[in-house]
């Protein structure tokens, strides 16, 4: 009892998991042989480290590709069982897998192409008698295995039907006799998809294609014929075959990002369907924005698409399927087939017929296929590639119908080759289901194309038949709603008309497609150069969108700016303190203020500091080679000169409070009897810098076309930054002396001291210097002339400030101050002096 439980559990659980026999129905004996290559399985293991000639294993089940082998085995199974076709005559098949991969292929075609009755290939002078182990093969499936297989077929001239490889190159008869199929070429379709964005007025679009024979040859045939038709093509790339490698995936990234770049609301993708897969999933992932996508064939009802999470995001989806129908029968017969391979006795059966059909030959050719079950392929029982793959095994039929002349009575019994097929198939016509199909010169049967929209209603993906195409194009566009919020046609076009001024800027890789580009600033349109805008003369300005330059206007420092004009009153009131300055100190040269304060030398002083005001007007107006050489070094020495007045007195008073008890005469007479000479030898050394300076490293004026738009700056450039330093940082060491020398001094509380006035005053001119070095070097060029007459009127009023007019002050408002009796209390310190 205990067995008995046990075999019913193992059976139960055979059950449960599905396991079946269907790889036992791939072959079985007949009078005559097709083969079948059919694409059972995808991804090849490790194709790359193959380093001995054997099987090579696909890892993965390609459902569809069982469904089409299925639709095959139903095809002729129906033929048998037919009494009017082929009356007394059983067709038989080997069905191997192709796994989408060429070196997968070679192996059964190879097998095909054995001597009949054995598997070895006869090398001979003349194959006309020579009969191969199948009559006529069906398939493969896509453009690259087909261009392999149909040389090998050709050259034994074996009649080979495709129902899916469209390639263009297969319709030379020269190279391919023997290939025929069941489907329109490339070239068809893709006459069609540049009608269908004709009709819709895309002018302006994306064009990818597969990395291999059917989307290289595809895409370049569209190109071509969309190029001709006025359609301008933005981007242009062919995506990765296998895009789960690290470098095939930064491809991928890359054409995400250079159509998301081009801005196309329209891409055609004419791939097979694992690219697309692999493309849409990325496309998902960023997120990007809905499009309008043109499908061909070959992906637009594919599972593994419209599989993929959130498909319904990536927009408008219309496109192309071969024209077909559902095959009568079909669905029943595979149901009645999935129920038969559950059952031990019909697998037996199955199992022997296969070893029958080639006891040599070793391995099952579609070893995943034990593990599916009918809910796993239910869904693609309708796919229309189907009835490619019927039509295709009734036109062998047929052919041999012919061949063998067949009546309602019989078929004659002599044998027929292979060869002898061929001409039979290239004027083919038969009925199939009361539809008339013909093999064109180009050894295709074009039935022409359903034009196919996905419509999402509650989430589920509904496919909705809106036009048709053979040799012209018919569309509903009421049927079909595009993805924008109000459903208009979504704009992608790239044509309009450039105004004056405007250039047209190529879009994508051709020139048919272009934008209306403005001529930028100092750019014109040319009327001899209108793709370009060409660059004005140096003297010469444009504005945005300009068919012609204009002169430039100088600019430089006007005397009625806004700017100019306040700088004026400021110079003005530094101009008027230093003269009401000049002439209090002249009224009071004789007071014990004045004298202190150093007498006729600052009477000097104060004129030396009217001259540097008035100079500042060279700043003003055009510059010229005379002003720009004279500036700097008029500044310099007229602020030398007064700063060598601060030194003499500086150092006079350094020697009466630091050194009272040393020998003074020799440095006390220096201080303020032969105060002149030191001034005269000081400002002697500022000249000859000042000479130095304007002779061999002059400032001149130069034109400077690049600051402003449509003027020319005329300004004064500093050849040398060191000579500049070097005559400025000379009144900068004699401001430093003085601060040096006046700033320990200590006098009594609540008396005047001059020495205090000295380091304020020096401290002034390091606050302005610092303060304009800063600024001048943040300002624009045409803003700097005015920064140095800012800054030197600035040193000029801090001078002022600091240390004359305190001694003003004292001379009009504090007169008890200017007494003898007053500086007397510490005339030791500062001691009055008498100019000499």
């Amino acid at each position: 009892m205990a067995p008995l439980l046990l075999l019913y559990l193992s059976v139960g659980c055979s059950v449960a998991h599905g396991r079946t026999c269907m790889s036992a129905q791939f072959k079985k004996p007949g009078d005559y042989l097709l083969g079948g290559l059919f694409p059972f399985g995808m991804n090849a293991v490790n194709l790359s480290t193959r380093i001995e000639p054997n099987v090579v294993v696909c890892e993965r089940l390609y459902a569809t590709g069982l469904v089409w082998a299925l639709g095959m085995k139903f095809a002729i199974d129906q033929i048998n069982n037919s009494t009017s076709l082929l009356p007394g005559i059983k067709l038989g098949y080997e069905i191997y897998d192709s796994c989408l991969e060429p070196v997968v292929v070679i192996q059964p075609s190879l097998l095909f192409l054995t001597k009949e009755g054995s598997t070895g290939i006869d090398v001979l002078c003349n194959y006309t008698d020579y009969q191969t182990r199948v009559t006529a093969v069906i398939g493969p499936y896509v453009s690259d295995l087909a261009l392999i297989t149909a040389k090998l077929f050709s050259f034994f001239l074996i009649p080979q039907v495709s129902y899916g490889a469209s390639s263009e190159r297969l319709s030379s008869e020269e190279y391919y006799p023997s290939f025929f199929r069941t489907v329109p070429s490339d070239r068809n379709q893709s006459e069609g998809l540049v009608q269908l964005l004709d009709a819709f007025g895309w002018n302006w679009i994306a064009a990818l294609g597969s990395e291999n024979e059917y989307g290289r040859e595809g895409l370049g045939s569209f190109s071509t014929l969309a190029t001709a038709q006025g359609i301008c093509v933005a981007y242009e790339a062919l995506i990765p075959a296998d895009p789960s490698l690290p470098q095939d995936q930064k491809k991928l990234e890359k054409i995400i990002r250079y159509i998301n770049e081009t801005q196309v609301n329209v891409i055609v993708l004419f791939s097979v369907d694992r690219p697309v897969q692999a493309l849409l999933k990325q496309w998902i992932h960023h997120g990007l924005s809905q499009k309008v996508w043109v499908a061909t064939e070959a992906w637009v009802m594919s599972d593994m698409v419209t599989s993929i999470p959130n498909i319904h995001t990536i927009g408008t989806v219309i496109g192309f399927t071969i024209k077909g129908g559902i095959v009568r029968g079909f669905q029943d017969y595979v149901t009645d087939l999935f129920a038969s391979i559950q059952q031990e006795s019909f697998c037996q059966a199955s199992r022997e017929h296969s070893h029958d059909a080639d006891s040599a030959v070793l391995g099952l050719q579609c070893g995943h296929c034990n593990d599916i079950s009918l809910q796993d392929i239910s869904h693609l029982l309708e796919d229309q590639q189907i009835y490619a793959v019927y039509v295709a095994v009734y036109s062998m039929a047929h052919a041999l119908h012919q061949a063998l002349e067949c009546t309602a009575q019989g078929c004659s019994k002599t044998p027929v080759k292979s060869w002898q097929l061929v001409d039979i198939m290239e004027s083919l016509q038969f009925t199939l289901d009361n539809q008339t199909f013909t093999m064109d010169p180009f050894h295709s049967v074009n039935q022409g194309y359903d034009i196919m929209f996905w419509s999402w209603v509650k989430g589920r993906l509904q496919y909705v038949a809106v036009g048709e195409y053979q040799t012209s194009l018919s569309i509903n566009t009421s049927q079909i709603r595009f993805h924008n919020m109000d459903n208009k046609k979504p704009v992608s076009t790239c044509f309009q008309r450039c105004e004056p001024g405007q250039i047209k800027r190529v879009k994508g890789f051709h020139l048919c497609c272009y934008d209306c580009i403005d001529c930028e600033e100092n750019t014109y349109q040319s009327a001899k150069e209108a793709l370009f805008c060409t660059a004005c003369p140096e003297h010469q300005w444009a504005p945005v969108r300009s068919t012609q330059c204009y002169d430039r206007s100088e600019r430089y420092l006007f005397w009625d700016e806004p700017l100019v004009i306040g700088l004026l009153i400021m110079m003005f009131l530094a101009i008027v303190l230093t003269c009401l300055s000049t002439g209090l100190f002249l009224k009071n040269l004789n007071t014990p203020l004045v004298q202190a304060s150093g007498g006729t030398r600052s009477i000097f002083a104060l004129l030396c500091l009217l001259v540097m005001c008035l100079s500042l007007c060279l700043h003003i107006g055009k510059p010229t080679a005379a002003k720009c050489m004279v500036h700097q070094p008029i500044y310099a020495l007229c602020l030398c000169a007064c700063f060598s007045t601060f030194f003499v007195k500086s150092l006079e008073i350094l020697l009466l409070t630091e050194f009272k008890s040393g020998p003074q005469s020799p440095l006390l007479w220096l201080a303020q009897k032969g105060a002149w000479l030191v001034m005269a030898v000081i400002c002697l050394m500022e000249s000859m810098l000042c000479f130095w300076y304007m002779y061999s490293i002059p400032s001149l004026p130069r034109s400077n076309y690049k600051q402003l738009d449509s003027q020319v700056l005329i300004q004064c450039t500093i050849q040398s930054w060191f000579g500049f330093i070097v005559i400025h940082s000379y009144n900068g060491s004699l401001a430093f002396v003085c601060f040096l020398c006046t700033f320990m001094v200590q006098t009594p509380a609540k008396k005047y001291n001059i020495a205090r006035g000295i380091t304020f005053t020096m401290l002034s001119y390091f606050i302005t210097w610092i303060a304009f070095t800063t600024t001048y070097s943040m300002v624009r060029p045409v803003q700097q002339p005015a920064a140095q007459i800012f800054g030197v009127l600035l040193c000029a009023l801090g001078i002022l400030a600091s240390y004359y007019l305190p001694k003003c002050y004292i001379l009009l408002f504090k007169p008890e101050w200017n007494t003898v009796a007053y500086f007397q209390s510490y005339a030791k310190e500062e001691p009055q002096e008498k100019d000499s």
